[in-house]
């Protein structure tokens, strides 16, 4: 049987300069995309994060009403690494996040305020790849915010944004979902792949929970063998991987 090749990938468009990443949880970003995320800053272009939960649910060993702050406080920490700045909660909850309206509505006033040209994500189908199953905060996040970035433009769907000050914004040309099974494009991540190790770490209470592997070496190791995974096929540099979908 002839084996295939997979596609090249192509360079992530750069004539933007802000950027909105809308996740589920805290750590969604360090596993997906924070190396590329830091390239772009230090080009300096914005970028502003909004997680859907404070994460609240993720560890066991911690109750929500712990957790969740606790998960902010590293959210915060580990998007300073990469020089993010501005980081919001919309306060669904963890683990039951719905798809619906009112999730649409929460990303599109976002959208809004902070005008983005490209919108981020992470992987919205129900499995990494075609293996394992994906999360339904993943799944519910994912789909919200690729209506949403079409919502945010339309005065008629949400008219209660427009009357708390919120300007309809239509000026989302992109949204890149990060975890896909099927990318389209690549960033470099030869320069910004140390942050993501740093930026991961941060979140050290959840990864402690996650594995009895040193911190670091988890970090390093992953990441560091998704980019060079990615690389394979981006002219055998680090990479990370997106799924484009222009708007």
């Amino acid at each position: 049987m002839t084996e295939v090749t997979p596609a090249r990938l192509a360079p992530m468009p750069d004539d933007w300069q802000r950027a909105l990443a809308v996740v589920a949880h805290p750590d969604d970003l360090e596993y997906g995309c924070s190396a590329a995320i830091a390239s772009w800053t230090d080009a300096g272009r914005e970028v502003a994060y909004v997680l859907a939960t404070r994460g609240e649910a993720g560890i066991d060993t911690l109750a929500p009403a712990e957790c969740g702050p606790l998960r902010e406080r590293e959210q915060r920490a580990s998007a300073a690494v990469v020089g993010v700045s501005t980081v919001e909660f919309l306060d669904h909850r963890d683990g039951v996040i719905e798809y619906g309206t009112a999730l649409r509505r929460d990303i599109a006033a976002a959208v809004r305020r902070h005008r983005p040209e490209l919108v981020i994500t992470l992987n919205h189908r129900d499995t990494w790849d075609g293996t394992l199953w994906n999360t339904p905060d993943h799944v519910a996040v994912g789909r919200a915010v690729l209506d949403a970035a079409g919502d945010a433009g339309n005065r008629w769907i949400f008219p209660e944004l427009t009357e708390r000050g919120l300007e309809p914004w239509n000026g989302v040309r992109w949204v890149a979902v990060a975890g896909s099974g099927t990318p389209t494009h690549a960033v470099d991540a030869t320069d910004g792949l140390d942050r993501a190790v740093r930026s991961l770490l941060e979140h050290r209470t959840y990864i402690e929970a996650l594995t009895d592997q040193d911190p670091e070496e988890y970090a390093r190791g992953l990441l560091t063998e998704n980019a060079r995974e990615t690389g394979r096929r981006f002219g055998d540099r680090p990479a990370v991987a997106f799924e484009l979908f222009p708007r």
